[in-house]
């Protein structure tokens, strides 16, 4: 089982920026797809960005242009890079590791997707 710490969380005025980081026990070249979520009290967690081995990714709208997720591979580490912060954007933010692949037209998941502690992120106004 993998284990995923993340660091970087913080307080920021709006309009700042913050860079998190998640270091995962594995070689994450090993690890299908990564990606970050986050939840406030009260609603869904929401998944932010995730990133694959071929470092294809893929945002939610409301940070596109914003968020930036890139990986590491030496480091064994992804990381989401957070530019003009939001009060929208407070909450705590969470790293995945997401083992399902398709292969021969099959969907393959032979490790359950592991989650790391959160981080919390703050921006005030």
């Amino acid at each position: 089982q993998v284990q995923l710490v993340e660091s970087g969380g913080g307080l920021v005025q709006a309009g700042g920026s913050l860079r998190l980081a998640c270091l995962a026990s594995e070689m994450i070249s090993s690890i299908p797809t990564m990606g970050w979520y986050r939840q406030v009290p009260g609603r869904k967690r929401e998944l932010v960005a995730t990133i694959t081995t071929d470092d294809s990714t893929k945002y939610v709208e409301s940070v596109k242009g914003r968020f930036t997720i890139s990986r590491d591979n030496a480091k064994n580490t992804m990381y989401l890079q957070m530019n003009n912060l939001k009060p929208e954007d407070t909450a705590v933010y969470y790293c995945n590791a997401d083992y399902s692949i398709v292969k021969g037209g099959e969907i393959i998941s032979v490790t359950p997707a592991a989650w790391g502690q959160g981080t919390q992120v703050t921006v005030s106004s």
